[in-house]
């Protein structure tokens, strides 16, 4: 079954305010919690409450849902792992995570002083029919958020000026006690004193502002290998966003869309074309010249040759830069009736139909076999 658009799960529009969609998660999540709700079906819905949310209180995750929806790089992953119930270690916990969304908290998952790895990136590319089967070198321009080269991405205009935060020990998290329809509830938050970085920065470095990342428009040489097809995505790892607090970079996404030739078409590394012959070259049989992809080069055409007839020219293909294996081009004849003749021209073919009609027709055959 397709999964629902996120939004609609929380019941929010797609410009909902972060405070909007906490408190549609908070308010779902207390109706569906299993400990709570005695519906059949209040755990998957509890289940499908808690992804919509993971997604869209992620600034990164939501942005990227935005742009991809469902098959997005990272959508799906980390997501309906089971629900462990009262204090459980699944994918969702128990009463203490969800207390903790209701009060203000957050998960542990979401805990910042650690390295966060940067957002995958997908990009379009155009190719010429050559440039797809030879391989090419494009330079392409992509805005993204890069690690600032002035603090190397620490955020601080100096090392002196990153301290452990003095609320949490550098864990960025903290613990709040509450009263509660159900009790005295302990639960975990993220530290309001470091915003959960485990840090605190005295002077910001003044390019990215504390950020440790910067967004700019770069210019990107990419290298298509020979073979590639039409709607073929690449990877290229390492070339997508920057990550926080020294986690590795995103991949970047490369959708390739491959221009038509006006001669060629391809199926994987074989290439086929039509090449056009006179009736007399089929009937007599000729050599005529044919154009592959680097060159020219010659095809024998037998006497008696049909319209239609395909003949093979071997390692004349694609060859696919990865595997080395190379394809074979395929030259399907088509023979071309004259529509315009010279008196000669005439004659001749008079002449010819003659003599044709000394030897027993197709027609003279069928009636044959009608009569045995």
């Amino acid at each position: 079954m397709a999964k629902r658009d996120y939004y609609e799960v929380l019941g929010v529009s797609k410009n909902a305010s972060d405070d909007e969609i906490k408190k549609a998660y908070r308010s779902l999540a207390k109706k569906y919690h299993p400990d709570v709700c005695k519906e059949p079906d209040a755990e998957e819905k509890f289940k499908e409450v808690q992804e919509a949310y993971d997604v869209l209180s992620d600034p990164q995750k939501r942005e990227q849902y935005n742009q991809f929806g469902h098959d997005g790089p990272n959508m799906g992953s980390g997501f309906g792992q089971g629900f462990s119930g009262f204090g459980g270690s699944g994918g969702f916990g128990g009463f203490e995570d969800i207390f903790s969304s209701f009060f203000g908290g957050g998960s542990s998952r979401q805990t910042k002083n650690g390295p966060i790895r940067g957002r995958n990136l997908k990009v379009s590319i155009n190719l010429s029919f050559e440039e797809a089967a030879f391989g090419v070198e494009k330079e392409i321009s992509i805005t993204k958020y890069d690690t600032c080269k002035d603090c190397s991405g620490t955020g601080a205009m100096s090392k002196n000026d990153i301290n452990v935060c003095s609320s949490c020990h550098g864990t960025g998290r903290a613990y709040v006690e509450q009263n509660t329809i159900f009790g005295r509830v302990r639960t975990e938050t993220t530290c309001p004193n470091c915003n959960g970085t485990g840090k605190t920065i005295k002077n910001k470095c003044t390019t990215c502002k504390g950020e440790g990342r910067i967004k700019q428009t770069s210019k990107l040489k990419i290298k298509i290998p020979s073979g590639v097809e039409d709607g073929q995505t690449l990877t290229v790892s390492g070339k997508g966003e920057a990550g926080y607090n020294g986690g590795l970079p995103g991949d970047l996404y490369i959708q390739v869309n491959v221009r038509n030739h006006e001669i060629f078409e391809r199926d994987g590394l074989d290439l086929y074309m039509e090449m056009p012959i006179t009736f007399s070259q089929a009937a007599l049989g000729a050599t005529i010249e044919i154009p592959t992809l680097t060159t020219t080069g010659n095809l024998k055409i037998p006497a008696g040759t049909q319209t239609g007839t395909k003949f093979k020219v071997t390692g004349r293909g694609i060859t696919n830069g990865r595997t080395g294996q190379t394809g074979h081009l395929y030259v399907i004849v088509k023979i071309i009736t004259p529509t315009k003749l010279t008196l000669e021209q005439k004659n001749l073919f008079e002449k010819l139909s003659k003599t044709n009609e000394k030897n027993e027709s197709f027609f003279d055959k069928i009636k044959k076999f009608f009569k045995s």
